[in-house]
């Protein structure tokens, strides 16, 4: 097994430790500049992309200190080429593959340890001590590795021959090395590649060279190509001797133990590389379980990247193919439910009714996350995710980014089937407004910030991306003026006219009086109701418990609350003395007699229109940013009529967008007032226009 013969060979220590250090993603041919500023995206992206929440999930099964504090800081590895991230991957497969757990207890982080006798300090026994259960621990942890790995080999004194082929392929394999090691090093002298490098492609040895040096190596084979890496007591006299001689020994004791420690702290310095090595390969097995773990609870697949070179593919082929992948995150909540479930229904007796009451609870208690097909085909450079808010358009791109960094870190994915998309050299994200209600105390202010923020964060990314390098951007969509759009408007322009003339053919014939006090409406009541523009309507269903009544306007029923409606007076309003047979022929929202009438008396309230929307007296800013939603709301308030309603649909989302309309309303001087649409509709605002 890959993992157990990765770790039992621990005879050669590596020239550095790889665990040790923050993962880099980023190539070293780039420019010390852009390297920069991509690492500075890189890192607002693990952010933006929740990654260490999702190392945190893996830091709940960890079994020692060092693996606990690399997963709950983000630290864990990270691939910095595709073999290293097929590397972490095989890993996890060995891990999965292996039943038995593993025995870490005993091991400590003794680095700081090693950090001190290296500076010179001399360790206490305690340390030593510390040390020494340390090392014994992971030999424990070898043995136990070497043990799994003979279950599932030959012993090469299983037969004669068999021990004798071994031993050949030991001594032909260090002769290949050697060979190979010997031609890299003479390629990197003629400057052929950056660094000597030995790897192995399609289960054959191989060297790295440029493709323009082929001629360093006549006659040879290629295998394969890349696609760019604290009183008295007093003493008796008879006891002065003996308490001298005490002395001695104690003195002679305390340096003997010193020139113990003294060795031993000597020998620890001195293996300072040796016991880091130990270490961060004791990390790498730990972390490889935790991913095996990890994959086991949330039931996850092994992802596969697709091989270098597949820009070649058919036209029909999928760059990325995903079937079923939910969101790690939001998977885990409902994986501690259905644990809970589990643990609560084992207590719970057995018989056909408790088996109903079970399967009930199974059925509504809880649910999963909704799975996501991700399917691009591999010419397709950009995707354009569009649709209304609350409609899973950032969950589903954050799933696509951590999916490539799970994948990246050698973990599995909670998908179906088998996963495949390429290895991504760099994933960044921009995700949303980012919100930034902190950083100005108004609104204009706010929308300055968010604007001067975008735009760097676009340069930066315009800076460091190239085409080899996807990024993940959201709301790229809301820029575009889609033809679909377009096409909805003015399908909704078409049916204004039919509308409008519904509202005029269904107004009664009889005369109307308005004037009237708030009161109770019972069942039959003709009463008038403001939304409707001060009309006469009749209740047809007795008031509500959330005090809202059913009134019909000729054939149309709408809900209003109690509050917004009167009982007719005796006609003293010149208002009221106005017969709708008089305006017959009126547009719904042509109140200029009405506006008339009402200027003679001041202190009456402002009639308005009829509170029925259409798409003329309708504004949708959802999908819009912030600046460009205030230009829209201003230029529409300035068309309307006088004594005119306009339905403002901002939605819920993240606020901003609401808040920013409210504050234009509150402070523009043609807006008498503004409410919510409805008592259940937080999208849509009603602003009425003096």
């Amino acid at each position: 097994m890959k993992l157990c013969h990765s770790l039992v060979t621990l005879s050669v220590s590596p020239p550095y430790s790889s665990l040790s250090r923050h993962p880099k993603s980023l190539s070293s041919e780039l420019p010390s500049h852009r390297v920069n500023v991509a690492e500075s995206l890189h890192s607002e992206t693990l952010k933006i992309l929740e990654w260490p929440s999702v190392c945190t999930q893996l830091a709940a099964f960890t079994s020692t200190s060092m693996g606990l504090a690399a997963a709950q800081t983000a630290r864990i590895p990270l691939g910095k080429c595709p073999d290293d991230s097929r590397r972490l991957l095989a890993q996890t497969s060995a891990a999965v593959d292996i039943s038995q757990p593993l025995d870490f207890s005993g091991i400590e982080d003794v680095s700081a340890i090693v950090e001190t006798s290296v500076a010179g300090e001399m360790l206490s026994t305690r340390e030593l001590c510390s040390v020494q259960r340390t090392l014994r621990a992971i030999r424990a942890l070898l043995e136990q590795l070497e043990d799994i790995s003979a279950q599932n080999d030959l012993s090469k004194r299983a037969s004669e021959e068999l021990e004798i082929i071994r031993l050949e392929r030991k001594g032909n394999m260090e002769n290949l090395e050697s060979t190979l090691k010997q031609v890299s090093a003479r390629i990197f002298q003629a400057g052929g590649i950056d660094r000597p490098l030995v790897t192995k492609r399609r289960s054959r040895m191989c060297v790295a060279i440029r493709a323009n040096r082929r001629s360093l190596l006549p006659g040879g084979v290629v295998l394969d190509t890349s696609s760019s890496g604290a009183t008295y007591f007093m003493e008796p006299r008879e006891a002065i001797e003996l308490n001298n001689q005490e002395v001695r020994l104690m003195n002679s004791e305390r340096l003997e133990e010193q020139a113990i420690m003294s060795l031993l702290t000597a020998e620890t310095a001195q293996s300072e590389r040796q016991i880091k090595y130990l270490l961060d390969r004791v990390l790498e097995v730990d972390l490889a379980f935790a991913r095996a773990a990890h994959a086991r609870w949330m039931n996850g697949v092994c992802p596969n990247f697709i091989a270098e070179g597949y820009e070649n593919l058919e036209n029909n082929a999928l760059s990325v193919d995903i079937d079923g992948i939910k969101h790690p995150l939001l998977l885990e909540s409902s994986l501690r439910k259905f644990s809970d479930f589990n643990k609560s229904s084992s207590s719970l007796s057995s018989d056909q009714e408790s088996g109903i009451t079970n399967s009930r609870i199974v059925s509504g208690a809880f649910s999963f996350p909704v799975p996501v097909d991700i399917k691009i085909g591999h010419e397709v450079k950009v995707v354009v995710i569009s649709g209304p808010n609350t409609g899973g358009k950032t969950a589903s791109m954050k799933t696509l980014g951590l999916a490539s960094l799970m994948s990246k870190a050698g973990m599995y994915l909670p998908a179906e089937n088998n996963p495949r998309f390429p290895w991504f050299d760099l994933v960044l994200a921009d995700i949303g407004d980012h919100q930034i209600l902190n950083e100005a105390e108004d609104l204009d202010g706010r929308e300055a910030a968010l604007k001067a923020k975008e735009t760097q964060q676009i340069q930066q990314e315009l800076e460091v991306v190239k085409t080899e390098i996807d990024a993940i951007v959201e709301e790229f969509g809301n820029q575009l003026r889609t033809t679909s759009r377009d096409q909805f408007n003015s399908l909704l322009k078409e049916s204004e006219s039919t509308i409008a003339s519904i509202v005029e053919a269904l107004q009664p014939s009889n005369d109307v009086e308005v004037e009237g006090s708030f009161h109770t409406p019972q069942l039959g009541e003709q009463v008038l109701v403001k939304g409707l523009g001060s009309k006469l309507a009749t209740v047809v269903e007795a008031p509500a418990d959330d005090n809202t009544v059913l009134v019909q306007y000729g054939k149309i029923r709408v809900r209003a609350n109690t509050s917004s409606i009167k009982a007719p007076s005796d006609g003293k309003d010149a208002m009221s003395l106005v017969p709708l047979s008089r305006r017959k022929g009126w547009r719904t929202k042509n109140l200029k007699n009405l506006r008339s009438l009402s200027e003679t008396r001041k202190d009456e309230e402002i009639p308005f229109g009829p509170a029925v929307q259409t798409s003329k007296n309708t504004i949708d800013l959802r999908g819009m940013r912030v600046g460009e939603a205030t230009h829209h709301v201003s230029m529409a308030i300035n068309e309307r009529g006088s004594n005119s309603v306009l339905f403002i649909i901002h939605g819920m989302g993240t606020g901003v967008l609401k808040e920013r309309v409210i504050q234009l309303l509150r402070d523009h001087p043609r807006i008498a007032k503004f409410e919510q649409e409805s008592p259940m509709n937080y999208g849509c605002t009603i602003a009425y226009i003096k």
